[in-house]
């Protein structure tokens, strides 16, 4: 028994860290968002953290739920697989709203230069449309990510469902325990460090002509992320 053990958690762990590693989903929103909304590097890592515990306690739920009523591993992937394409279309959504959301930040953000004439002088002056209560720092109470939460709550965690199955289906509580422990904890483990790496190389690079448009571009990655899901199922 101790080497099914041993080789369920090689197996979760191995999976945690690929099934990470190659989804841009896990990763990319924290850095992009976090950049672009100059979050500190304690925040990004914190709402990473918390996302990435949500992303894998919802698929351990349901694989629980499956487990209680009896379900097959098949439909619990097709419940997974569900769930993944309602988390896709829903970061893909984000992030249209979010790009369409930073374009317009961006115009409103660009100075105007007037003229006008008194007294036989002329005047000129500058300003911008954008009021002070648009300006991103200035809110502290972003729904940013909260949206990334629950995307990541629904957001599926298939390769758990058949390791977490196989222990569950024996009556081993505890290997069932140490399996979740071990793929979350290399699962959140890989996107943080990840998000830590990147975000940290991002913080002061200037982008020049395009910093006004970093919410925007920060969209159409977010929006590259869902499609990713779709298309190539990462």
């Amino acid at each position: 028994m101790q080497s099914e053990l041993a080789i369920l958690l090689t197996t979760a762990c191995s999976i945690g860290f690929i099934h990470t590693l190659i989804g841009p989903d896990h990763y990319l929103p924290f850095i992009v968002i976090g950049r672009a909304r100059n979050w500190k590097l304690t925040k990004i890592l914190i709402v990473t953290v918390l996302c990435g515990i949500g992303h894998v306690l919802g698929s351990v739920v349901l694989g629980l739920i499956g487990v209680a009523g009896g379900m097959a591993v098949g439909l619990l992937e097709n419940v997974e697989s569900v769930r993944g394409n309602i988390a896709s279309w829903l970061l893909i959504g984000m992030g249209f709203a979010y790009g369409l959301w930073g374009l317009r930040v961006a115009w409103r953000a660009k100075k105007h230069t007037h003229s006008h004439q008194e007294n036989g002088h002329t005047f000129t002056h500058s300003h911008t449309h954008l009021n002070q209560h648009e300006l991103i720092n200035s809110n502290p109470k972003s729904i940013t990510p909260w949206a990334l939460f629950i995307v990541f709550v629904l957001g599926p965690c298939e390769p758990l469902i058949p390791i977490l199955m196989y222990p569950a289906a024996a009556g081993h509580w505890s290997d069932l325990l140490w399996v979740t422990l071990v793929f979350g904890m290399t699962t959140i483990g890989t996107m943080t460090i990840i998000v830590a790496i990147a975000a940290k190389g991002l913080m002061n690079i200037r982008l020049g002509f395009l910093e006004p448009y970093m919410h925007a571009l920060a969209g159409a990655i977010i929006v590259f992320s869902g499609l990713a899901i779709k298309v190539f199922g990462l």
